[in-house]
């Protein structure tokens, strides 16, 4: 049986997308989401953990709480019909039942309220460099009612690349309320990379993880912190001219620093790597797992 988290570990996440729109806002006609002073594209947790449960649920078979149920006449169901289908009463029998619930918490409005803080979080994702909106306007076959004699005009903005970085922690404390369990984080880290590579839809399809990071803590109550900002892109080209990993080095030699400065509160690191990133240190060519290891810092290279 898996033991429950007992230490701390933060996430580091990066993936990227090319022609598409990997989080559109709905209120502002579905434009991908841009931090306008710095033209960095955003993509919130929730898109994210969205991701993993689609995955854990459709690919694992996993029982995921927070997903689209519809009744027989197509309405979505509410979170109250959601614990009646699954029979939860208590907040014990939701973290039983519920792996999204483990991870990522809840809050639902019922009698007795159940309110989970989820012990993994993540920020919101940014790009790793300014990015490029275009608009694109193409045409349907079928015909609108008004015009039946041609197709109607489709719109649509897209990326044409964007490589997005997520940072994220494992909280022991807050997981020890919700049963968080070691197997369940394993699954979190596959979900992020083998989800994000399976979200094959005409918004998503493309979509490609390069790098996925956890680093696991031996101290208590202790982390790093914004592992994120210690990893830069080196070009020569203009950000908005990149349009591939083969355009850019990801400079990882502050990563690289920081940890070995923390090995000692540090446990182990687990580690994906796409081979198509090219990762250097101070402008050299690296080979990160290697590096680490040698550091004196015990490596598990994971592959999915």
């Amino acid at each position: 049986m898996s033991e429950i988290v007992s230490n701390r570990s933060e996430i580091l996440f990066l993936y990227d997308v090319k022609d598409i729109n990997p989080n559109g806002d709905p209120l502002d006609e579905n434009k991908p989401r841009i931090d306008e002073e710095t033209m960095q594209n955003l993509v919130t947790d929730v898109r994210l953990k969205r991701t993993v449960r689609d995955y854990l649920h459709d690919f694992l078979d996993k029982e995921v709480f927070i997903r689209e149920v519809r009744t027989e006449d197509g309405n979505i169901k509410t979170k109250e019909d959601r614990l009646k289908d699954l029979n939860i009463k208590s907040a014990e029998d939701l973290t039983n039942t519920c792996i999204d619930i483990r991870l990522f918490g809840a809050t639902t409005a019922v009698k007795p309220p159940i309110t989970l803080t989820g012990p993994v979080q993540f920020r919101i994702g940014r790009s790793l460099h300014r990015v490029q909106l275009i608009f694109i306007k193409g045409t349907t076959v079928y015909p609108s009612k008004d015009e039946k004699g041609q197709g109607t005009f489709t719109e649509m903005y897209v990326l044409p690349y964007s490589l997005i970085g997520f940072y994220g922690v494992v909280n022991e404390n807050a997981g020890k309320h919700t049963g968080l369990k070691e197997s369940d984080v394993d699954l979190l880290m596959e979900g992020l990379w083998n989800g994000t590579k399976n979200l094959i839809s005409r918004s998503k399809v493309g979509q490609m993880p390069r790098f996925l990071m956890k680093v696991n803590y031996n101290e208590n109550n202790y982390h790093i912190g914004d592992l994120d900002r210690h990893l830069q892109l080196r070009s020569e080209k203009r950000d908005e001219e990149l349009r591939g990993t083969e355009d850019y080095m990801l400079d990882a030699a502050s990563l690289l620093e920081t940890l070995k400065e923390n090995k000692t509160k540090i446990k182990s690191i687990d580690l994906a790597l796409d081979p198509r990133l090219n990762i250097v240190a101070d402008e050299t060519p690296i080979a990160l797992a290697e590096e680490l290891t040698k550091a004196g810092l015990l490596v598990t290279k994971l592959t999915y």
